[in-house]
């Protein structure tokens, strides 16, 4: 897709962060939102009943099991899981809009929702790969946690190698050892990534 007329600089850009259980992805997302400041978290759809607090479009896009059912059916969504009883899922439709109004959303997905976003939006989508500095390092913090079973332990961990072998599908990986040095790195590859006003 090429980006070079008006038109074009104007449209939102799309943000992927992917990384094994226990890589620290949600805190490098946050503090890059904080350092770029111009960047929205994209907002899944769920079947789950809407906690109290919680507002519709917001928290997330709360849907009927029927209508999220017809949505998958009708190819509506960049990705979607049925998890613990409820699905959950990204909204193709919102996320066109998003990129037409000129917002740039950042996305928290796994690797295979994260290579179709690609394969939908293609050079409108930046997929950032975080790798833990080695399996062993993993393994620890995610025992650390103490929130698991040994089995959901050993699932995560088989789940985070076939993560891994599809780093080299996305567009920069960097091995999140150093906090502040990834934040750096992050921040500086998706500042260029997203267009100049």
């Amino acid at each position: 897709m090429p980006m070079s007329d008006q038109q074009d600089s104007r449209q939102g850009r799309l943000i992927v962060f992917s990384a094994p259980s226990g890589t620290g992805k949600s805190t490098v997302a946050k503090l890059v939102m904080e350092r770029l400041g111009c960047l929205e978290f994209s907002v899944s759809a769920t079947t789950r009943a809407m906690r109290a607090g919680e507002e519709d479009g917001v928290d997330y896009h709360f849907l009927t099991r029927e209508r999220f059912e017809q949505l998958i059916e009708e190819g509506g969504f960049i990705e979607h899981e049925f998890f613990f009883g409820n699905y959950y899922g990204t909204l193709l439709g919102k996320t066109r809009e998003a990129v037409d109004a000129g917002r740039n959303l950042l996305f928290d997905l796994d690797v295979k929702g994260a290579l179709n976003l690609k394969k939908i939006f293609g050079e409108w989508a930046l997929l950032v790969f975080l790798k833990p500095p080695s399996m062993e390092v993993l393994a620890q913090r995610l025992q650390s946690r103490k929130s698991e079973a040994p089995e959901a332990l050993a699932m995560r961990l088989e789940r985070a190698e076939m993560e891994l072998a599809c780093a080299d599908q996305f567009d920069f990986v960097v091995v999140n050892d150093d906090l502040e040095r990834t934040v750096d790195l992050v921040a500086s590859k998706i500042a260029q990534f997203l267009p100049q006003s």
